[in-house]
């Protein structure tokens, strides 16, 4: 019986630019004996891996799509290449993959048949704004999008605020960059004066900004937030 292969979850960058600063070794090394990806984008995959300079030619990879419009039915026959003993890498859009992202179905997959899963260290934009929010790291909750309707996303907000209070918990967003000041706008419409937001831009890249003050202190002074990808989150008490 032919051994399985190994599932390597492969980090991707969340920031123009930032490949030699933000990718270990580590995963440069384990890249070297992978040729067969999952990837949320081909495209996406392939110039990154080409940019990482370990490849005599991009052109013998094999790259399946998995993304959110993937069905579970499906997963068999992606894992082909594993189930027949080759490593294979997921990679995500951004960040690291199976966090807030479908490459999770893969590690779910692995699991549910034996196969062991490899996650590598690299950028996880949630992580690295909850790190540098100064907002409680012990007991936090990502929920994904806001909802995009004005009256359900200030629902939204109140419930995750009042959560936060009786959980002493950092409730955690993101967002796609061209509603950024949208979001803004709902969250200081909402929250209460004394809630702590954190807004976290751009991380890593060059145009990273990272700034935490009360709801207040923000409506004194409201930014307009340009289009870059974001990381909201907050602390009520």
């Amino acid at each position: 019986m032919t051994a399985k292969g190994k599932i390597y979850l492969i980090p991707m960058v969340i920031a123009e630019d930032t490949l030699q600063q933000v990718i270990p070794k580590q995963v440069l090394l384990a890249l070297k004996d992978i040729q067969f990806f999952l990837v949320e984008n081909p495209r996406t995959a392939r110039r990154y891996l080409s940019g990482l300079k370990i490849y005599d030619s991009i052109e013998t990879l094999s790259f399946q799509v998995l993304d959110k419009e993937t069905k579970a039915s499906e997963l068999k026959v992606l894992m082909t290449p594993v189930l027949k003993g080759n490593n294979v890498g997921v990679i995500s859009e951004s960040g690291c993959p199976g966090v807030a992202d479908p490459g999770s179905m893969a590690v779910r997959f692995a699991h549910q048949n034996g196969i062991a899963v490899v996650p590598l260290v690299g950028p996880s934009s949630i992580l690295l704004a909850l790190m540098a929010s100064g907002l409680n790291g012990q007991s936090f909750a990502f929920h994904g999008y806001l909802p995009v309707d004005a009256k359900e996303a200030a629902k939204a907000i109140k419930e995750f605020e009042r959560e936060s209070i009786d959980k002493n918990q950092t409730q955690l967003f993101i967002e796609t960059p061209y509603r950024n000041n949208k979001v803004l706008d709902h969250l200081l419409g909402s929250l209460k004066p004394t809630s702590i937001l954190s807004i976290a831009l751009d991380i890593t890249g060059k145009s990273e900004f990272i700034q935490t003050k009360t709801v207040r202190d923000w409506k004194l002074n409201k930014p307009s937030l340009p289009k870059e990808p974001a990381i909201f989150s907050f602390l009520a008490f």
